[in-house]
């Protein structure tokens, strides 16, 4: 959307897997609705609440914990601070106790199969990922209000299309690659240099460089995390986690105490084709089985496609020697600029465009860091962006059980390793003579979105979610 204002902590943002889309956005709308509640000091008059879930929240919003996100966001619990542990024994609590604390404050009755309602069959036009909260109040009247989930956590509430939109003036205002590139010839300064520009229309570079590096370090420890976390995800697909397994296979008895000493570890391993790709599969299945498993991850640009930029800057540091601050903020910052591109000229959300929007976005963010951090040009940078996305266009969101694991987390290897190739390519390649440019992808990518049957939209009603029998393990 033209004139939307996007931060780096708007394309990058902590939270509670398994979906930035289903999870992180009904979680913040559900606290919205009690800020409300509270602004206009009736949330104590509040005396039952109902929850309404249509289209995509609807039909895929148990496997994606629409519901655990909605129950949380409304008892006062917040994504970024909850005790990932807690999650669990909190929603079970509301469901024996019958009551919800309404902003961790107001008692009222709440039974989970009576208020929170699935509506399978409708939808709203606006958007897919609808939501509305209904409070009953004791005079007799009702506060209601309606928010749209529109991918990467970003929520819209309905009636105030402006919600979402900054009226900041940056220095260099960004809607299109090529309004990019006309900057950054202009200045001379790198897109991650421009964005750090940018930034300061909203806080000093220091706390921009501190907010990138809190970032960095809940991908790192998502990442560490994951790479030594066993057992079976959640939901009833019974899907093994990977991770930990082939960390303890590649890292062949090395001793490590930490996520350091880990990273020397793994280099000491060599520099083999097969060993890095291994690790590379190994760090995006590592984030992702944490997203599937509730745990903390950071949207990337979503949640469904978490582990591709943590992966291929985790590469980048292993593999280029790049755990230096400075680059790993060169790396974020180009990520997120090249994300917003594609939020303003498509969408990030697959419940709009499949999972393009999601695994393929994540790509081209991904490639177009690298490319800068291993010293492309701002023209080889949009154009590993460009060949990243133009490989996954056409890519369907069709999650089996409505869950967040099967093909979702292979796909998270895919799009890291379809980053580093198309890094490689650009870094090789004169930009000058490329046929495609960012910008024609990205209205591809949406006139594609517009064109793709619903079904494929994550919505669990096509592709593999109706070929694949429930009770089948992930290979």
């Amino acid at each position: 959307m033209a004139n939307e204002r996007i931060s780096i902590f708007d394309m990058f943002k902590i939270g509670i897997g398994p979906s930035s889309s289903h999870t992180l956005g009904p979680w913040r709308a559900a606290q919205r609705f009690t800020k409300i509640l509270t602004g206009l000091k009736l949330l104590t008059d509040v005396e039952s609440i109902k929850i309404l879930l249509y289209g995509s929240l609807a039909k895929t919003g148990v496997g994606h914990g629409t519901d655990i996100a909605i129950l949380l966001g409304l008892n006062g619990d917040d994504p970024v601070t909850c005790d990932v542990d807690q999650v669990t024994p909190i929603v079970e609590r509301i469901k024996s106790s019958h009551e919800i604390l309404l902003a961790g404050i107001h008692k009222v009755p709440f039974e989970v199969k009576e208020d929170l309602l699935f509506l399978f069959q409708e939808s709203l036009p606006f958007h897919p990922n609808a939501v509305t909260f209904q409070a009953f109040l004791k005079n007799g009247k009702a506060i209601s209000e309606t928010y749209y989930s529109i991918g990467g956590g970003f929520v819209v509430q309905e009636g105030d299309d402006s919600s979402f939109l900054s009226e900041i003036d940056l220095p260099f205002p960004i809607d299109t690659a090529q309004e990019l590139m006309v900057s950054c010839m202009r200045t001379g300064l790198k897109i991650s240099d421009l964005v750090l520009e940018n930034e300061t229309a909203w806080r000093s570079e220091e706390e921009t460089k501190d907010g990138v590096l809190n970032i960095f370090k809940a991908i790192h420890e998502c990442i560490y995390r994951g790479c030594h976390t066993s057992g079976i995800l959640p939901g009833g697909l019974n899907v093994e986690r990977r991770a930990a397994k082939l960390n303890r296979k590649l890292i062949g008895g090395r001793p490590y105490n930490d996520y350091s000493s880990w990273v020397e570890a793994i280099r000491a391993g060599g520099k083999e084709f097969d060993y890095i790709l291994d690790w590379v599969s190994c760090f995006a299945l590592a984030v992702n089985e944490e997203n599937a498993s509730f745990g903390r991850v950071v949207t990337a640009p979503t949640n469904g496609a978490a582990g591709v930029i943590p992966a291929v800057l985790q590469y980048f540091i292993t593999f280029h020697n790049g755990f230096d601050d400075n680059k790993i903020i060169q790396f974020i910052a180009t990520a997120s600029e090249i994300g917003s591109i594609f939020k303003k000229g498509a969408t990030i959300s697959a419940a709009m465009g499949g999972c393009q929007a999601e695994i393929g976005v994540s790509s081209a963010m991904a490639a177009g860091a690298l490319t800068e951090c291993l010293g492309g040009s701002q023209r080889q940078v949009l154009m590993a962006s460009e060949i990243a996305m133009e490989h996954h266009l056409g890519l369907t969101c069709d999650p089996i059980g409505g869950l967040v694991q099967v093909p979702c987390i292979e796909r998270n290897t895919m799009g890291a390793i379809k980053a580093i190739t198309a890094a490689q390519l650009a870094l090789r390649s004169n930009p000058d003579k490329a046929k495609v440019s960012l910008d024609a992808v990205v209205k591809t990518m949406w006139d594609t979105a517009q064109d793709m049957n619903v079904k494929y939209k994550e919505t669990a009603d096509g592709g593999l979610a109706v070929h694949i029998p429930l009770s089948l393990p992930e290979c």
